[in-house]
């Protein structure tokens, strides 16, 4: 199971040539740089054995996100932050969190006093590959149980020899004799798609086990207690509403949590979201008081405390004990909050909220309808992964439509002065587009989707979306400004202007290629190189004490 927490150590410090450092992962030994354990860093950031505190309880058993501290520093390779960029928006690195991916183990010991022995091994990381480290989590834990502390440090030696985490390779992660291959997608990749990874027999007799994602968990599965409302927790996350998934198990609690952040996939779900959260959390008096609305986050919670402090939410999800294949679930109605008072409380969706959008009673007849040929419970989850994913799309491409058209002109690019600005976002004149363009044209589903945009227009995740597209849309603007600098006469410019703006323009054209560099704009390699060359031909045709001048300042 996982777990996300707030992380004790948000700001990162890099340092090193990034240059040098992505130019080494195409050779023979991409981490020769490295120091020892970063590479070990580059996935997890600790290893944790957790006991049974007789006092406290049970310490973990799930996937968890927990918050960073402001302050801590953490030693990294460059690279490692670069190769974020090519990573899909919704599996990039968040700085303000952690990931916990914990293995518990109780077996009967009458020695002790509660009669059983009770330890969690925990995985704490910033990447967010669930099915990653849960597989790794299954191969190592009970052989650690077994043969404790030094099994473990075996175990962070392999790690330290696997190659960083670059996107849209194949990996082998060599772990305790098995090879784990795996392919990490990409921003490039088409959505709905999955990498390929095939099983080639090993010519040192290791076993190789390749893996169909790194991060996504068996869709269905989790729905499956409450698929007849799959369109409407779609919409609830889509649009940031508080929601309450209560749980009989840890392990169901946060897969459960996992599932509901990734339905809006491509988009990325920009709030906070706990797989397992429980009372000694340090949000737990923030996310329960009633003084103020509920924040804009999703809770996975097992605790029986939780019907009575957070009754007042406006969307309580209670799952049931998740049926096996090909039992037929029955059909749960949405009811009523106030006819929620314990957890024992029948499963089904608690909450008064009224879809936009009609029913596709489709996909739930699809689903039944495998459910009673036992088809397959990773076939279901494909099945209602496109689903999810198609809707999405209808959803989110009226919007990007719109924001492309924000974009100035490339002819109004001007090398010559600043570049121009994106226009603004305008709701009413987004709203007009929709009646010719809007998400009729690739879905058949009747409802308010004017309402439905008006207020995803007021959630997280549309703020969280057009900040990321304004960003991209800004840089693409700066790398055209650039190209249209490199495109000019510079020397010729400079023949007929003073030294002082000769100067001026050095200077300018120095910060560009420094902006290039640290906000990663999508410009060739040819452009920058030929902008140098720029630079390098005007201070050559300066006289020969100002040349001098521009060298020992460093400009140059």
């Amino acid at each position: 199971m996982s777990l996300r927490e707030p992380n004790p150590g948000g700001a990162v410090e890099v340092g090193g040539d990034a240059a040098v450092a992505l130019a080494e992962l195409d050779g023979p030994d991409p981490c020769l740089s490295l120091l020892p354990w970063d590479r070990f860093s580059a996935w997890l950031h600790c290893v944790c054995v957790v006991g049974f505190d007789l006092e406290l309880g049970q310490a973990v058993e799930f996937c968890f996100r927990f918050r960073r501290s402001p302050g801590r520093k953490v030693s990294l390779c460059c690279f490692l932050d670069q190769l974020d960029r090519d990573l899909p928006v919704y599996l990039k690195k968040d700085p303000a969190y952690y990931y916990g991916y914990v293995y518990f183990r109780q077996v009967r010991d009458k020695s002790l006093k509660r009669g059983y022995f009770q330890k969690s091994l925990v995985l704490i990381s910033k990447l967010p590959y669930v099915h990653l480290f849960h597989t790794m989590l299954k191969q190592i834990a009970p052989e650690y149980f077994e043969k404790s502390e030094a099994f473990l440090e075996a175990v962070c030696s392999d790690v330290d020899r696997w190659p960083p985490p670059v996107p849209g390779k194949i990996l082998h992660l060599p772990i305790m004799g098995i090879i784990i291959k795996l392919q990490i997608p990409t921003y490039r990749d088409k959505p709905g798609t999955a990498p390929v990874v095939q099983d080639v027999h090993q010519a040192d007799a290791q076993i190789s086990m390749p893996l169909p994602t790194v991060h996504e968990v068996n869709l269905f599965r989790c729905f499956c207690p409450v698929f007849f409302h799959v369109q409407m927790l779609w919409e609830l996350v889509l649009l940031g509403e508080p929601l309450v998934v209560m749980a009989p198990s840890p392990s169901e609690s946060s897969e459960t949590v996992l599932a509901l952040v990734s339905c809006i996939s491509p988009l990325k779900y920009c709030s906070d979201f706990r797989p397992y959260f429980t009372i000694h959390d340090s949000e737990f008096k923030e996310y329960t008081t009633r003084t103020q609305a509920p924040p804009s986050v999703i809770l996975g919670v097992t605790n029986p405390f939780f019907a009575k402090t957070l009754q007042h939410w406006p969307h309580i999800i209670r799952i049931g004990d998740i049926k096996l294949p090909g039992e037929v679930p029955k059909q749960v109605k949405v009811k009523k909050l106030k006819n929620l008072k314990t957890l024992d409380s029948k499963p089904g969706v608690y909450t008064s909220y009224k879809p936009y959008l009609n029913k596709d009673e489709e996909i739930v007849k699809q689903l039944q309808k495998g459910i009673q040929k036992k088809r397959p419970m990773e076939a279901q989850s494909v099945i209602l992964r496109r689903y999810f994913l198609e809707l999405t799309e209808s959803f989110i491409i009226p919007l990007e439509r719109y924001v492309a058209s924000l974009m100035p002109l490339q002819k109004c690019i001007s090398p010559w002065k600043s570049p121009p600005q994106l226009r603004q976002f305008s709701q009413d004149d987004f709203m007009k587009t929709l009646e010719k363009a809007g998400p009729q044209l690739t879905s058949g589903l009747k409802g308010d989707w004017i309402g439905l945009y008006r207020h995803f227009l007021k959630s997280p995740n549309f703020d969280g979306w057009f900040r990321s597209r304004q960003k991209e849309m800004t840089q693409k603007l700066e790398a055209l400004h650039l190209e249209a600098l490199c495109n000019e006469n510079l020397v010729f410019w400079s023949q007929k202007h003073t030294e002082v703006e000769t100067v001026d323009l050095i200077l300018k054209l120095k910060n560009k290629l420094l902006q290039a560099d640290r906000e990663h704009l999508p410009v060739k390699t040819d452009t920058l190189k030929k902008l140098e060359m720029h630079i390098s031909d005007i201070i050559q045709a300066l006289p020969d004490d100002l040349q001098d001048i521009l060298l020992k300042t460093g400009t140059t």
